[in-house]
């Protein structure tokens, strides 16, 4: 067997892994309990057919019964032929298996992944939850694949042949226990080397891709410093770390086979001899020795790969038990019972629930008595005493209180830190308040399933995120019912169209790695026309165009006033000149709104937004 990677990481509650775990091999246990069947035939076929080595050198070979003997050998074929069919099928069956649980993990965990609260993204790394998805599934799979029919094949034969041997003669068995002895222990003493030069390999090579990564990434920095030679020299010493890290642990996993291998060959050896000694004084017959030492021969594998494949076991539970403490993470809460649904309008303005796509939404609010109330999709959006802290003892939004009508367009300046896109996290409720209301259209945002109130909403983000496939997939992304008219019209208005149609394949241009082939202005261009095609009554810009030029910046205010047109309007941004035509705007500072009032009104106050518009005072 060749040497494999074991990092040495074990489950700290085995018991509760198990269980996890077992809840889905029980999925399968007709599939499994094949395995296990044709397993045991296997190994069995094995033992038995070596066995049979003592009936055919006493019964057939010692007497001369070329007869007996020829019947003898065919049926040893016969079952060992048995037992090869049985090995082939079990893999192929367990390869099945195994694939389909994994996908079952896989499935089960990316399900409960999309239900998790953005706090939990916002504490774990992108890496972090990534590794769950490849590193431990890979774990899984590999021990499913190649350890759990080999394991206990190797616990029966281990089992089966001490047994036997015993049965043949203890006193041999006693020399022979002796080096398993020697081979389990050196088994344990390499293992546990080979364990941690593997994680300093890992640590080594994860410092050495991480670096390599970096220098990638920052290639055009790089030559404009001339920072090669420094490069080179650091990759170098990494690339050593790697060398050494690597070199010790294959070396101690790489000599587990010839030693073990040795041992067996010096315990064959004082086997046969003693065992020779033995059949001459007659205390063992010559068919049991013959036997006898086959078994001997035969041990050596088993028990290197019984502790093998136990450590591929223990490692793939541990990977389990990562898996299954991301899958008992709290899903987000939501108690809501407004939902959003499609309305047909009256003449007379009464609206009716339907099931036709017609462009008109209503909340659907129950109320206790049974009655149910359709209240038009508006966008009227107001906080009142409104308080947050992402910690209960660090409060972030202190005492916040604001109305956006439709129509109106709300602006929030302030420096970092001061709270302005924590404002606009609280009405999609990816976080909940401390305390205070927030209503929409008159309902309390807490009373709306929250699947319903973010499709009421589009976000444009500074962080832009576009996804694997066309452009117009990318932009359709905002409404799925959109037609390519509207992704057309949707591009026009976010200033898309014309950058679009340059590109040699258009709307159909395929997309990957996040637009990387698209510059960080396109990419803005495309998410504003993503969040223009759904046509929201309450639309959210975070720094929206942030990555656009000035003139471009024009452009796009232009093609979205007909966008905003009786909507409401949250916009957060650096550049002041952006928000000069809002309706209201908000000087946020710690917290706390300290002005309020249009761009002519507080640039007579002569405060903190005269300061910011002036220059006095820096947008950190």
């Amino acid at each position: 067997m060749a040497a494999r990677q074991i990092t040495g990481k074990k489950p700290k509650n085995m018991k509760k892994t198990l269980s996890a775990f077992f809840s889905y091999l029980g999925r399968h246990k007709i599939a499994l309990s094949l395995v296990a069947v044709m397993v045991v035939i296997s190994a069995g076929a094995n033992l038995w057919g070596t066995y049979m080595l003592k009936p055919i050198v006493n019964q057939y070979i010692i007497p001369h019964d070329v007869t007996g003997l020829i019947q003898a050998v065919i049926w040893m074929a016969v079952v060992y032929g048995i037992g090869v069919l049985c090995s082939l099928l079990y893999n192929q069956l367990m390869v099945h298996v195994a694939q389909t649980i994994t996908k079952e993990i896989r499935k089960d965990l990316f399900d409960h992944m999309q239900t998790l609260p953005i706090r939990y993204f916002d504490s774990h790394t992108h890496g972090d939850v990534m590794s769950h998805f490849t590193n431990d599934l890979d774990t899984i799979q590999d021990a499913l694949n190649n350890s759990f029919a080999p394991l206990i094949q190797s616990t029966i034969m281990i089992t089966g042949t001490i047994i036997i041997i015993f049965s043949f003669n203890w006193q041999l068995s006693c020399i022979v226990m002796i080096a398993f002895l020697a081979m389990y222990l050196f088994i344990q003493y390499s293992g546990k080397k080979s364990k941690y030069y593997f994680n300093h390999q890992q640590a080594a090579m994860g410092k050495l891709n991480g670096f390599i990564e970096e220098m990638v990434e920052g290639v055009k920095v790089v030559k404009v410093f001339n920072h090669e030679s420094q490069n080179f020299d650091e990759f170098e010493v990494r690339n050593e770390r790697l060398r050494t890290a690597a070199t010790s642990a294959l070396t101690y996993s790489g000599r587990t086979i010839p030693v073990v291998v040795s041992i067996s060959y010096f315990n064959y050896a004082l086997v046969a001899c003693i065992g020779g000694f033995f059949a001459i004084g007659g205390l063992i017959d010559l068919g049991s020795l013959a036997s006898y030492l086959v078994f001997v021969r035969q041990t050596a594998m088993p028990i290197n790969s019984f502790t093998q494949q136990l450590n591929f076991v223990l490692a793939a539970m541990a990977g389990a038990e990562r898996i299954f403490e991301m899958m008992e993470e709290i899903p987000e809460v939501d108690d809501g019972l407004v939902t959003l649904t499609r309305v047909h309008e009256h003449p007379d303005g009464t609206m009716e629930a339907c099931e036709e796509y017609t462009g008109k939404w209503a909340w659907k609010h129950p109320h206790p008595d049974g009655s149910i109330e359709l209240v038009r999709l508006c966008g009227d959006v107001r906080f009142e005493n409104v308080n947050f802290g992402y910690e209960s003892n660090h409060p972030i939004l202190k005492n916040i209180n604001l109305y956006a009508k439709p129509g109106q367009k709300i602006a929030f300046v302030g420096a970092t830190g001061a709270g302005k896109t924590t404002i606009t996290n609280l009405i999609n409720r990816f976080y909940d308040i401390s305390s205070g209301t927030i209503t929409y259209d008159g309902i309390d945002v807490k009373l709306i399933k929250k699947d319903d109130l973010r499709r009421s909403l589009s976000v444009v983000l500074q962080d832009t995120h576009l996804f694997t496939g066309t452009i117009a997939d990318n932009i359709r992304y905002g409404n799925l019912h959109a037609s390519m008219e509207d992704v057309v019209e949707a591009a026009k208005l976010a200033n898309a169209h014309s950058f679009i149609k340059r590109l040699p394949d258009g709307y159909d241009t395929m997309l990957s790695g996040d637009g990387a082939n698209l510059s960080q202005g396109q990419r803005q261009l495309l998410a504003i026309a993503r969040a223009a095609i759904a046509k929201p009554p309450v639309l959210i810009l975070d720094e929206a165009t942030s990555s656009v030029d000035t003139r471009t910046e024009k452009l796009i205010e232009k093609g979205m006033d007909s966008l905003m047109e009786n909507r409401t309007v949250f916009v957060i941004a650096h550049r002041l000149s952006t928000v000069r035509n809002a309706k209201a705007i908000m000087v946020l500072d710690h917290g706390k709104i300290i002005e309020r009032g249009d761009h002519e009104e507080l640039l007579k106050q002569k405060g903190r937004y005269y300061q910011l518009y002036t220059g006095q005072f820096e947008l950190d």
